[in-house]
């Protein structure tokens, strides 16, 4: 069984002290420790921003891609190797904008893989412009005036996406965190977990939420109503709902492909001559 010291990297931490990262990372490790996978099966793919860093930080498999690319990398690995464990990471820039045509057709496909998105509103790796996420008003370093566009929704957003699992997290309430983590890598199919992810530097809004966050799970939630989910995915205010908004099994994106081999392709002996291509090109 691995431990949390083996999951341990040499790379130096270079997040700024007291950065929401910092919580996803450890909720991660004690998801994997708990749910007692083995490291060389879990990939974590990372996209541009501070959360990036996160694959240097975590001894498992990691794949580094270029803005707005996770969960295309991370389909492409899980349908290449089934038997992986495939976790996306990408901040709420990353994700919800530039990448944002790529998560309508992860979810509607089900493809098996998590997909968290750290959110903390503002683009903290290049010191704190506007994001999507960003709320309307607050003034950065590209809107010294104030936001004067609305925030997008990434509850709402999933949900009209079709993903078969939606849910919030806040990094400043770890335990509830892992359990989240825990859940989405047990689901079979797209997981999708937004994280309220204070930004010290730029944006803090710890104070901010633990004063506003609950736990959908203290209060009886029922994860299997899309329509009392998405009026869910609406409150926000003086409370603010975090744990697993939706949740139900379909048939996932391999189960539909026809003719896909009963073992993983990378175990198929594919025997193509290229010779000819080759010499096409040469």
């Amino acid at each position: 069984m691995v431990t949390m010291n083996q999951l341990n990297t040499k790379a130096r931490n270079t997040w700024c002290p007291g950065c929401g990262n910092f919580a996803i990372l450890t909720a991660l490790k004690k998801a994997i420790v708990e749910l007692d996978l083995k490291p060389e099966n879990v990939v974590v793919v990372t996209g541009i921003g501070c959360h990036g860093k996160l694959g240097d930080y975590i001894n498992v498999n990691s794949f580094h891609v270029i803005h707005g690319r996770v969960l295309p990398v991370a389909s492409a690995i899980k349908l290449a190797n089934y038997e992986l464990t495939v976790i996306g990471h990408a901040g709420d820039g990353d994700a919800y904008a530039i990448g944002l045509g790529h998560l309508p057709h992860a979810a509607r496909r089900n493809v098996d893989i998590v997909y968290i998105v750290h959110n903390n509103m503002t683009f903290g790796l290049t010191t704190g412009q506007v994001t999507p996420t960003t709320p309307r008003g607050l003034k950065t370093r590209s809107t010294p005036y104030g936001v004067f566009e609305d925030p997008i929704n990434p509850i709402a957003l999933a949900l009209a996406c079709d993903a078969t699992f939606v849910a919030r997290g806040f990094a400043g309430d770890l335990n509830h965190l892992t359990y989240l983590i825990k859940e989405a890598i047990k689901h079979r199919g797209f997981a999708f977990i937004d994280v309220l992810q204070p930004c010290v530097t730029f944006y803090n809004t710890y104070q901010f939420f633990r004063e506003r966050t609950y736990r959908l799970e203290d209060e009886g939630w029922d994860p299997t109503n899309k329509v009392e989910a998405f009026k869910k995915a609406y409150e926000w205010g003086d409370r603010i709902p975090i744990g697993i908004f939706y949740r139900i099994e379909k048939p996932t994106f391999r189960d539909s492909i026809p003719g896909y081999p009963k073992q993983p392709l990378v175990k198929e002996d594919l025997k193509i001559d290229l010779t000819d291509l080759l010499n096409l090109l040469t």
